[in-house]
């Protein structure tokens, strides 16, 4: 596939910094500091503030940060080995990458749209005082719930699309003729 796109143009030096496999796992933890940082902080401030008012022995204290921890591992493992299998097969062929690349990025674009939508819905109804049964619902929507949501639409749709790419047949499709001996001459336009 060209690599011709608008990002690829402006920011295909980018693209080129990671070669090698173990590249990524500085670029992993810098988006680890960024995205984590503000939970844990929020964790080891709770932690300090009970083991200052001794209502908790500091064994107990601790628990809240282990706990944490094995949720960030259990959760980023399994998206580890979800990915892996999602991405080996659709590496396997070319048409198997672009019909993958492509469900993926619809649903991450709608996802993105959704989340922020409800964001500013939320901002609006707070800031303006919008009052009624929509911004009562709109108000009170838990974002745990939407994140299990998320993940939920995410591998069904992996799974929807692996099943219509099975029936539809997109492997045997192909990109172009056959090859064989009364497809080996021709022009451009003929093809």
């Amino acid at each position: 596939m060209e690599k011709r796109g608008f990002l690829y143009r402006y920011f295909g030096r980018l693209f080129r910094v990671v070669e090698k496999p173990w590249q990524i796992y500085p670029i992993g933890v810098l988006f680890g500091l960024g995205f984590d940082t503000a939970t844990e902080v929020v964790l080891i401030g709770i932690s300090v503030y009970f083991s200052q008012t001794g209502a908790f022995p500091l064994w107990a204290v601790l628990i809240l940060p282990l706990l944490f921890t094995c949720g960030m591992v259990l959760s980023d493992t399994s998206d580890g080995i979800a990915m892996r299998y999602a991405y080996g097969w659709a590496f396997d062929q070319p048409i198997r990458k672009v019909f993958y690349n492509l469900t993926l990025t619809v649903i991450s674009v709608m996802v993105a749209f959704a989340i922020g939508g409800v964001e500013l819905l939320q901002v609006l109804s707070t800031e303006l005082g919008w009052r009624g049964p929509f911004w009562t619902w709109m108000d009170g929507l838990d974002f745990e719930q939407l994140g299990l949501g998320i993940v939920v639409l995410f591998v069904g749709s992996w799974l929807v699309a692996l099943v219509i790419y099975r029936v539809k047949h997109y492997e045997q499709i192909g990109f172009g003729p056959p090859a064989g001996p009364e497809n080996s001459g021709g022009t451009a336009g003929e093809l």
